[in-house]
């Protein structure tokens, strides 16, 4: 992927966490004992799975991200960079680009590719979230030392520790570096220099040591004396080595290969191994005879202790106890004197899970030796390891440890070698939640040996331990041998450090050490430390800034390469690499953890862009962590990866999410293999040992080495938010400029698959296991079972791969076939027999297996379609290595044969090539179109338009671009077009003729506006088409369609011109049929136009004889002569001019009746003579003008109806079938619609006023003049609900003073139900007002009575608890407040009396009735108690009692009043004087100022004189106003005063008894009741004492007094005066005194029954009097209730509005101002009779 599987960290054995870098000489010594970590956060083998852990959460606002105001504004142009590079292209897509990244890629290839990979800058509204939990999230990391991963840097330092090793173990330590010319010799680069020149011998001979020198940088004077201490130094120190070297070396090499399994293939030079058939490490037994390693160490001895003369190898050694250990040191000391140290033994990937179980290989019988996994190239800790013998014990220790620790093994270690996780195998690991996804591939096949032991148990070749004597161990890898196993052997335990012939020779193995573990949080702080700490110092200080200057991204890149290049001064840094999002989470956010967030169904997610529809990894089945599944990079300043190319030369995809640059190099694809040469040229040395360096992602090559050998070298810098896209096979490499956060995936678009062969070829070269299954993936994708199908896409680039697949491994097959035949002789069913005595078993089976099935244990490639078992040993061989390498032990020509083997197919031959003759099929489709397209054109001059369309249909069903169609597609669209056109003109309509008519108008109509359409319609076009299908060259039945259709138009033409000429002959329907033939042609012709006027001149005529006999309006008139107009018809027709005629008759009457309805006075009877001419005449008019004039006639009628009704119904003798008063109003009020009024309604405007004049009595009465009309009945209502609670006998008695029973608020506001008696609840009543406690409560001191705050109007706060409070029942003296007048009893029955006489019905009369007889009641109820010569003081307490109740009612009764205060006075005088007496009851609320006094208040003044000019003319106009008001009002009263003294009639209290008003009277006789039962009354009578069984507060069952009995001026005494003549007619008659009437004469008669019927009563007196059916034989009497009132006003309404009118004053009075020359109407009276006051008052 982008950024290679390489990491490293800054971390030392001593270093803390937060230290500055690590820079410490190459050749510094290392501690040899495990070191615990020290990055002062996780220990390396920590037992808490990761997932487990926790953390402080990143900052993101801390780190550099796209989007943010700070960001690096792109491109950013760089002046210079080291080595001269070049920039790798930048592109910046659109929005509509970057919706298709395969489809961007494809189009930025062809020059991206050149550079080797590019920049692409997604559009500034792409900015996904970093979707990982940083609080989570926790990662190892790879320590890396930059000066060890350059290639020569590390040649070197190999060389000079191994150089070191060699000569301290011969006795002569090389503490440190030679110096030549006061300068330290550089001993590698000597040897490169003597080697360049032929060798030792050959510069001595031809004498360039001078020339050396200088090349090695020496300048000295004497020149004789430089090339005298260059020799002697190569001869001192380097030529023992080199020859122990050129002994040593092919042993150790052959060694490596046999451990390895086989030769390395592409190795440079050949191997010295010899092929053999047993499967026996024998031949590298260090007895054997011609064994190198004997003569390497013969070769060593002789060096050290001169020539041997002791041949008996078999010496014992003699047993002496080992020496302690002693710390690991090369013994050579350079300048820096930090010692050579080279790096640790194989590359393990930390963050992959460890697998050390050897793929493909199973476990063997007996027989079989097992060597151990830490015996192979990726964690050896013997002499096969690189020279340092502390980096590989700490590696395999850490392994070691990391493998006994199940939990975190598992999650942190994969393979070594493998930089890929591979797919899951047999053995059961843990999968993600929600995927099918395995965590990492296994690694490649190792040899195994036995785990039991540790290292330096056992000898290393007789496998055993102390049996064979002391053991020696290697002081550089730890492993040990026996002396005499040694070669040759030694008898005596050397005194000081040995090392094996591996360490001293070197095996080339190269790793980075595993480095912390950190958090995100972490790991920032620690690069941001060590960048500061590195930097601090190193920055020039810049005057201007007073501060060292800044580090650049170009100062980091130089620092970079002159590290790694350095060999003295060693940096170590890590890096977080190969992190595995499947455990440790994707930046991307994905669909099963953010299912809501749009980016995790984006394409550019690097989770979904390898199953990109178009992407060929798509058909891989399983996933691959590292290619298919993204891997995250956490990186630090000087971090680096190496020069690599992706697995597969796949495409890579590489995304920063956050943090600092990230330089690229690249090469494009097409110099990788010049830059491999350069590579090997470079450091043959590491490719002698490791042929597949490049593999393993551990080396650096400057670009300046790489452009001298032509290489081409690009570079890039990557920001926050942007992709770096490398291309296939292209080498990459690159460095962090700081902390940073990358993640990275490969991808595989259509043109990659040759590339993608190209890498699996390599790999098996190399011996090198791939990623997946090639031809399982091109099998999958021609199978279609990834995708459902096959496509044509697919199949294109397919076909060529499969057909190399095809023909490759059917050789294969007959390859072997004629191997395996040849090996011996036999019938075989591989030949085609029938019959077969072969032992090789055969078997097809197509089922998938586990990878290890189907992996060739020798070239690690999968064999997919044909596989080799060895059933002896299990492993699996590929067909071009089956029988050849040593599977078992048999014979090659036995193995070849079949014995205990087996074949496995895994397509049939038939099968391979029927899918590849399909994929050929599919592939060939457009090539087999475009073939029978050709066809089709070759064989017809003039192609059907069926054919062609057929062809374009196919075509366009093929999924694939194909070069024909769009001429094709043009061609079939141009014949359309034809086809459509002609069509207009042969296809014939079927119309009816008046269909065909409106469709004729309406085609004129738009011939005339539209040129377009009229030149459609040109008969010529029809002539033109024809043409055009003969130039155009193909053939349809239009055409022949077309052809008839020209000669039919040519025949109608010729009839028609004949018609046309013998008018005269010719009907209607011969017109019609020609008209109806012309017009199917679909083309304008003029004989078609003649012949339509002349019809429609017919049948205007025949339409306007028709309508003679109709009437009609003035439209249809005016449109029946401006049709007659358009046709032509002559003037003198006498149809056109009849209608010319009524046509100006009814525009003349138009005009007429339009001015009197805009008349602002309507002349009815003009409108009538109009609307009546209409009928006689036949006049045609306009509908809605005479709907118009109809109307107000109508409503003039209707009006004019109504008031002559009312005005009779008011007359009628019987007051309840006289209108209501509502009736009246409603009637009066649309008269003001009508411009005059009707006959009558002045009488019944009169008698309106005589009504309402009625109701103003009334409202004086209760104090309300100034109120509107409708005020009464709202008020009244309101009176008989107080009356009802105050003049209650039946549950209000009397009683004695009572405590509230609770002090919780109760229902007291607007429109809250009251508690009535009937409620179960019932609780006692208080106060005037005779309800419930409520609100504040205050106790009289006298009575113990309370009493409501609110009803009293007293103020919460100016009552105290200390005050004592009298109430005005005791002390008269205390007003009652009253927000209304109330009217006495009497007034109120004088002012019923009245209601006969109205001419209307009122809405208040049955409220009026209730109030008398509901005060009439209590009147009587009280009368015994109102009787002076009967009250006592005993009685006060029910006088005071009764007292209150006549005080909280709305009427007054004064008589009773002035009795119980004057009582309550004589018994208990509270105020020194005695009450006057009452004979009104005023409202006590202070009167609203009228409209003149708010406007002299509004100015301050209290003239009129002294107001403004505008103002003062207002003032005066309401001072007349009030002055006529008042004027009215005294005239009125004078008037009303006459008439009461006229009459006589001195009506005592006791003449509106209850029998007036239909209450059975409690006597009989009208003899007063207080004189007929003497001993029963309270009269003189003996009362009942106190002690009796009588309450003698209950009153209800005692005699009752009228008040009659009190004389006139208030003297005691009886009043036995009688008078029947002073009894009104209906109390006569509903009493049953009909003496004196005379009821059969039908006038008294009548008049008796209109009075009865005026109540309920009355009804049912006169049913006794008369008999039942005596309502229905008098005529204009029923027996019918009389009818209620208006409907009840909503309550909260009628409160607000009491509220407001309550504050009028009683002695208001109405001022009148009569105006003249004003047309009255029912409004205009009430505005005047009734909101006279209300203009006053400002309402």
């Amino acid at each position: 992927m982008g950024s290679a599987a390489v990491a490293g960290g800054a971390n030392s054995a001593t270093a803390s966490a937060r230290a500055s870098p690590a820079v410490a000489s190459a050749a510094s010594a290392k501690s040899k004992t495990t070191q615990v970590q020290s990055n002062g956060h996780h220990p390396t083998n920590s037992h808490v799975p990761l997932s487990a852990m926790t953390s402080l959460p990143l900052e993101l606002s801390s780190v550099e991200r796209r989007g943010q105001p700070t960001a690096v504004k792109e491109p950013v142009i760089k002046k210079s960079r080291p080595y001269g590079l070049g920039e790798a292209p930048t592109y910046c897509p659109t929005e509509e680009e970057w919706k298709d990244p395969f489809e961007y890629i494809r189009k930025i290839t062809p020059e991206a590719q050149e550079y080797g990979l590019c920049k692409i800058i997604p559009p500034d509204s792409w900015n996904p979230d970093f979707a990982i939990e940083t609080e989570k999230f926790h990662f190892r990391t790879r320590k890396q030392e930059l000066n060890s991963v350059e290639g020569s840097t590390r040649a070197s330092i190999s060389y000079l520790d191994a150089l070191s090793k060699f000569h301290k173990q011969q006795g002569n330590n090389l503490h440190r570096l030679p110096y030549v010319d006061k300068k330290p010799l550089d001993l590698y680069r000597l040897k490169k220099a003597v080697e360049s020149r032929g060798g030792f011998n050959k510069v001595c001979k031809q004498k360039k040591w001078a020339e050396i020198g200088r090349d090695l940088g020496y300048s000295g004077k004497i020149m004789s004396s430089l090339s005298t201490s260059l020799k002697n130094s190569y001869q001192k120190w380097l030529c023992p080595y080199e020859e122990y070297l050129r002994l040593a070396k092919p042993g150790v090499h052959q060694q490596l290969e046999l451990e390895n399994g086989g030769p390395y293939t592409p190795s440079p030079g050949g191997t010295p191994l010899k092929r053999s058939n047993a499967n026996s490490p024998s031949s590298i037994r260090p007895d054997a005879p011609d064994s190198p390693t004997r003569n390497a160490s013969d070769a060593l001895q002789s060096n050290i202790n001169g020539p041997k003369n002791e041949p008996d190898h078999d010496t014992a050694m003699t047993d002496v106890p080992p020496p302690a250990p002693k710390p690991a040191s090369s013994g050579f000391k350079a300048i820096n004197s930090g010692g050579f140290t080279a790096v640790n033994s194989g590359f393990t990937s930390v963050n992959k899970p460890n697998q050390f179980e050897a793929a493909g290989t199973p476990n063997k019988a007996s027989g079989s030796p097992l060597t151990s996994a830490k015996n192979t190239p990726e964690c050896r800790p013997s002499g096969l390891g690189p020279a340092n013998a502390l980096k590989r014990q700490k590696s395999c220790d850490s392994i070691d440890s990391a493998k006994k620790d199940t939990t975190s093994g598992k999650d942190e270690a994969e393979s070594a070698n493998n930089r890929r996780s591979k797919r899951l195998k047999k053995e059961p690991v843990p999968t993600v939640a929600g995927s099918h996804m395995s965590l990492f591939r296994p690694s490649a096949t190792r040899a195994r040996r036995d785990e039991s032991s540790a290292p330096g148990e056992r000898c290393e070749s007789c496998g055993k331990a102390g049996e064979g004597g002391p053991l020696i161990s290697c002081e550089s890898c730890d492993l040990a041998y026996h002396g005499s196993c040694l070669d040759p052997p030694l008898k005596h335990k050397p005194d000081t450090e040995w090392n094996c012939h591996r360490c001293l020779v070197g095996d080339g193995q190269y790793g980075f050490e595993d480095g912390g573990l950190y958090s995100l949080r972490q790991f920032q702080q620690k690069a941001a430390d060590f960048k500061q700490g590195y930097f601090e110092k190193k920055m020039p200080f810049d005057p201007v800034l007073n501060c060292h200057r800044p580090v650049t991204e170009e100062d980091v890149e130089t620092e970079f390469w002159r590290l790694v290049t350095d060999i003295e001064e060693t940096v170590e840094v890590e890096y977080g690499a190969d992190i595995h999002c499947t455990t440790h989470g994707s930046g991307f956010p994905t669909i099963e953890k953010h299912p809501n967030n749009p980016y995790s169904t984006d394409p550019w997610n690097l989770n979904l862009l390898p199953l990109h529809p178009d992407s060929l990894f798509r058909h891989i089945k399983s996933d691959i962590s590292g290619m298919t599944v993204p891997w995250v990079y956490v990186g630090m300043i000087f971090s680096t990866f190496c020069w690599h190319n992706e697995d597969h030369y796949a495409y890579s995809a590489n995304y920063q999410h956050f943090g600092a640059t990230k330089t690229w190099y690249g090469i494009p694809g097409a110099d990788a293999e010049k830059f491999e040469a350069a590579m090997r040229d470079a450091v043959p040395e590491l490719f002698e040992t490791q042929p597949d360096l490049l593999f393993q992602l551990v080396t650096l090559l400057t670009p300046e080495q790489l452009k001298k050998a032509g290489v081409r070298v690009y570079a890039l810098d990557q920001r926050a938010g942007q992709f770096v896209i490398t291309f296939p096979q292209a080498y990459h490499a690159g460095f962090n400029h700081g902390f940073n956060c990358n993640e990275a995936v490969n991808f595989a678009p259509f043109d990659w698959e040759p590339f993608g062969l190209s890498g699996v070829d390599r790999l098996r070269d190399f011996r090198r296991q791939p990623c997946f299954s090639h031809d399982e993936l091109l099998w999958t994708a021609a199978e279609g079972t990834t995708t459902n199908a096959l496509t044509i896409q697919t199949a294109k680039w397919l076909a060529p791969a499969l057909e190399k697949i095809h023909t490759r491994e059917l050789d294969a097959r007959a390859d072997f076939v004629t191997k395996h035949l040849e090996s011996q002789p036999h019938t075989c069913t591989l030949s085609g027999a029938e019959e077969s005595n072969c032992p090789l078993a055969f078997e097809v089976e197509d089922r998938d297996v586990p990878e290890d099935e189907y992996l060739c244990f020798f070239c690690k490639a999968f064999t997919y379609l044909s596989r080799f078992k060895c059933l002896k040993s299990g492993k699996v061989l590929c067909l071009g290595h089956a029988g050849h390498q040593q599977c078992c032990d048999l014979t090659e020509q036995q193995r070849l044969y079949g014995e205990k083997h087996v074949l496995f197919y895994r397509k049939a031959d038939d099968v391979i090539q029927a899918t590849f003759a399909k994929v050929l099929e599919k592939a060939r489709t457009p090539e087999v179109w475009e073939e029978k397209y050709e066809r089709l054109l070759d064989d017809e001059a003039t192609p059907a338009l069926k054919s062609l369309r057929a062809m374009l249909h196919e075509g366009e069903r093929i999924p694939y671009e194909l070069p024909s169609l769009p001429l094709l597609r043009e061609f079939v669209d141009r014949c359309n077009d034809w086809v459509e056109e002609a069509t207009f003109y042969t296809l014939r309509k079927q119309q009816n003729r008046r269909k065909s008519d409106k469709a004729s108008t309406a085609r004129k109509n738009s011939l005339a506006h539209d040129p377009k359409e009229r030149d459609t319609r040109d008969a010529s076009n029809i002539y033109r088409l024809l043409r055009e299908a003969e130039h155009i060259g193909f053939d349809c039945p239009e055409i022949t369609q077309l052809r008839e259709r020209a000669d039919g138009i040519e025949a109608f033409q010729k009839n028609a011109a004949k018609t046309l000429q013998h008018l005269h002959t010719a009907t209607s329907e011969t017109i019609e049929e020609l008209l109806e033939e012309g017009r199917s042609f679909n083309v304008d012709l003029p004989e078609v136009e003649r012949l339509s006027r002349v019809l429609d001149q017919l049948r205007w005529n025949d339409k306007a004889r028709e309508s003679r006999a109709v009437m009609l309006t003035l439209n249809e008139v005016r449109e029946l002569v401006e049709e007659g107009r358009k046709l032509d018809i002559p003037p003198y027709n006498d149809h056109l001019v009849h209608y010319r005629d009524q046509m100006m008759l009814g525009q003349q009457w138009e005009a007429k009746a339009r001015e009197l309805i805009g008349a602002e006075t309507v002349h009815y009877a003009q409108l009538e003579a109009l609307s009546s001419q209409v009928v006689s005449n036949s006049l045609p008019v306009a509908a809605e003008t005479l709907a118009a004039v109809d109307a107000i006639l109508h409503k003039q009628r209707e009006a004019h109806r109504q008031i002559m009704d009312l005005t009779e119904r008011c007359r009628h003798p019987i007051p309840s079938h006289r209108p209501k008063y509502s009736e009246v109003v409603e009637v009066m009020r649309k008269l003001e619609d009508l411009n005059t009024k009707p006959n009558g309604t002045l009488d019944l405007e009169r008698e309106q006023r005589r009504h309402e004049d009625w109701m103003r009595e009334g409202k004086k009465l209760f104090g309300k003049t100034n109120a509107p009309l409708h005020i009464l009945k709202s008020h009244m209502e309101y009176v008989l609900e107080r009356n009802m609670d105050c003049f209650d006998i039946v549950n209000d008695k009397p009683r004695m003073p009572a405590e509230p029973a609770s002090r919780e608020a109760s229902p007291d506001g607007e429109g809250k139900e009251r508690t009535r008696w009937n409620d179960p609840r019932f609780r006692e009543v208080f106060c005037i007002c005779r309800r419930q406690e409520a609100g504040m409560m205050i106790e009289c001191e006298l009575c113990h009575e309370w009493y409501h705050g609110k009803c009293l109007k007293i103020a919460r706060g100016k009552v105290k608890e200390e005050d004592k409070y009298t109430c005005p029942i005791c002390d008269w003296r205390r007003k009652i407040p009253r927000d209304a007048a109330r009217p006495k009893l009497e007034d109120l029955v004088a002012w019923a009396e009245k209601i006969p006489d109205l001419p209307f019905r009122p809405e208040e009369e049955e409220l009026l009735h209730k109030i008398i007889e509901n005060g009439q009641e209590f009147r009587n109820h009280i009368a015994a108690f109102c009787n002076p010569l009967v009250s006592t003081k005993s009685e006060a307490d029910t006088q005071r009692f009764y007292l209150r109740k006549i005080e909280g009612a709305e009427i007054l009764l004064s008589y009773e009043t002035n009795f119980f205060r004057q009582e309550l006075h004589k018994w208990c005088p509270v105020a020194p004087q005695p009450p006057p007496l009452l004979e009104v009851s005023k409202s006590t609320r202070k009167p609203r100022p009228t409209k003149l006094q708010k406007l002299l208040a509004q100015f301050g003044v209290d003239e009129i004189d002294k107001l403004p000019e505008p103002e003062r003319t207002k003032a005066i106009s309401l001072r007349k106003k009030q002055q006529n008001a008042e004027a009215a009002a005294a005239a009125a009263a004078h008037a009303a005063a006459t008439s009461g003294s006229g009459s006589g009639a001195n009506v005592s209290p006791a003449a509106f008894g209850p029998s007036l008003y239909g209450h059975t009277p409690h006597h009989a006789s009208p003899t007063p009741p207080g004189t007929s039962q003497g001993p029963l009354g309270r009269v003189g009578g003996s009362r009942q004492s106190t002690g009796s069984s009588h309450d003698a507060m209950d009153i209800d069952n005692g005699p009752t007094l009228h008040p009659g009995l009190l004389l006139p001026n208030g003297t005691p005494g009886p009043q036995l005066v009688q008078n029947n003549s002073g009894i009104s007619l209906e109390e006569r008659l509903l009493s049953g005194q009909e003496e004196g009437l005379n009821l059969q004469d039908p006038a008294e008669r009548s008049r008796a029954l209109e009075i009865l019927q005026r109540t309920e009563l009355g009804r049912r007196r006169a049913e006794e009097i008369f008999g039942p059916a005596v309502w229905n034989r008098e005529p204009g009497f029923r027996n019918t209730p009389t009818a209620a009132g208006a409907g009840p006003h909503d309550a909260r309404a009628v409160d607000r509005m009491f509220e407001d009118l309550t504050n009028q004053n009683d002695d208001d009075r109405r001022p009148q101002d009569p105006l003249e020359g004003f047309v009255p109407t029912a409004e205009s009276l009430e505005n005047e009779r009734n909101g006279m006051d209300a203009l006053l008052d400002g309402e």
